[in-house]
């Protein structure tokens, strides 16, 4: 019981942890583009700045999840929180537009080491049978980040000018800081910092494939619809700002909402697959259908209701990569997570937008839907039934060696 009480403690020390870096990457998002356009960027410029430390963070995620493995969870994070806030004072201090993009990347770097360095600690300390509801909950901590960075650097505004606000959100990772020595420090490899042989074992297994499908066709189609859903709405609903951010506000909610409850349900399935598959094309339907609407209200409605779907599919997806680490290492299986997770998010807006910008919104998201639902059925196509499947062992807890070799022996399986 003692064990299990210090486990729950460390685990919400993680997601205070990851609810505050998330916080202050989100209060980043919005006072870097707009300090940027103060100074001088144009609108290509101002996108390139998240686009390049997006994609800084999707190169780093793999081989974060190296040094996860060689230095323990709680070393990376720490150095995470370095450079993630002193590339964010150094925007700070920065009075022209090129040398953003150099402190965005180390920014970006940071964020892909410290994503890696967060999954790795949780699936670390909860145990595998907890894994969907641990998964809730340490997403729902990033939404709320999201969610609360944004909105104190937009109040702070009220009283201070862009780049002090921009130094002072920083400090929102000092409240990270308890959750990263709560973090376990387990090194899972005492040799060099070879990346062939932690990926070859985890590329080996069965659900490997069929589980970069699923997190592709949803990165794809979600990261399509978080860039464009600002300017969508002005555009196209005919909304003002404010009804704008109110809309992006309840997707926020129904988002985080429907976290601890899709992990409670992810934890109970016998398959996970499935829960993609659905999550997936409900979502896909979802963004076809949203140009043909207008106004507020309707919009509003149907992403209450696909959300939830979304939300839960990315819950099933991480505790699927969470059951490969088994097999593999932690640090490295989370890694990859994150480059598939960030690469996916990048190349949606990359793919699809010009077919937005030439054609409208409803030929591109159409597009962005058909690509994700092909990719979700491809994903289905290969029932890798052994490893999506939550087994349990004698003693009603997920997870062991006996499980694992069950699971990448099913025709032993009793």
């Amino acid at each position: 019981m003692r064990l299990s009480v210090l486990g729950s403690q460390r685990a919400v020390a993680i997601y205070i942890a990851t609810g505050a870096s998330f916080a202050a990457l989100g209060a980043r998002g919005l006072t870097v583009p707009l300090y940027a356009h103060d100074i001088g960027a144009d609108r290509f410029a101002v996108g390139a700045l998240f686009s390049v430390s997006t994609l800084a963070g999707a190169l780093l995620s793999l081989p974060s999840g190296v040094l996860v493995d060689r230095f323990g969870a709680r070393s990376l994070l720490l150095v995470s929180l370095v450079l993630s806030g002193g590339s964010q004072l150094a925007i700070a201090f920065t009075g022209t537009v090129e040398p953003m993009f150099v402190w965005q990347i180390l920014g970006g770097l940071g964020g892909g080491a410290q994503q890696a360095a967060l999954f790795a600690a949780v699936t670390e300390t909860v145990e595998r049978g907890r894994l969907g509801r641990a998964w809730g909950w340490l997403t729902l901590s990033m939404q709320v980040g999201f969610f609360l960075g944004p909105s104190i650097a937009g109040i702070a505004l009220q009283w201070i000018d862009i780049r002090t606000d921009i130094a002072v959100t920083t400090g929102l990772l000092v409240l990270a800081i308890p959750g990263c020595i709560a973090a376990g420090n387990t090194r899972q490899s005492r040799g060099g910092l070879s990346l062939r042989g932690p990926l070859r074992a985890l590329v080996a297994q069965p659900a490997f494939v069929p589980v970069v499908l699923g997190l592709v066709s949803g990165s794809l189609v979600w990261g399509t619809v978080g860039a464009f859903l600002p300017i969508f709405g002005k555009d196209v609903l005919g909304l003002p700002g404010s009804q704008v951010g109110l809309l992006i506000a309840v997707q926020a909610v129904a988002n985080g909402a429907s976290r601890v409850p899709g992990g409670w349900l992810v934890d109970r399935a016998r398959r996970r697959w499935p829960i993609v598959l659905v999550g997936t094309l409900v979502w896909a339907g979802a963004i076809a259908v949203l140009p043909q609407l207008h106004g507020f209200l309707l919009p509003a409605i149907l992403l209450v209701v696909a959300t939830p779907f979304m939300a839960t599919a990315f819950v099933a997806i991480g505790v699927v990569f969470g059951d490969l680490s088994a097999s593999s290492t932690r640090g490295v299986t989370m890694g990859a997570y994150g480059t598939v997770l960030f690469v996916g998010l990048s190349i949606g807006p990359l793919l699809f937008g010009p077919i937005v910008r030439d054609y409208g919104y409803s030929p591109g998201f159409i597009a962005c839907a058909v690509t994700a639902a092909v990719l979700a059925l491809l994903m289905a196509a290969f029932q890798a039934e052994p490893l999506w499947r939550r087994r349990k062992d004698p003693s009603g807890r997920a997870g062991g060696s006996e499980t694992q070799a069950a699971a990448m022996h099913p025709e032993e399986t009793p």
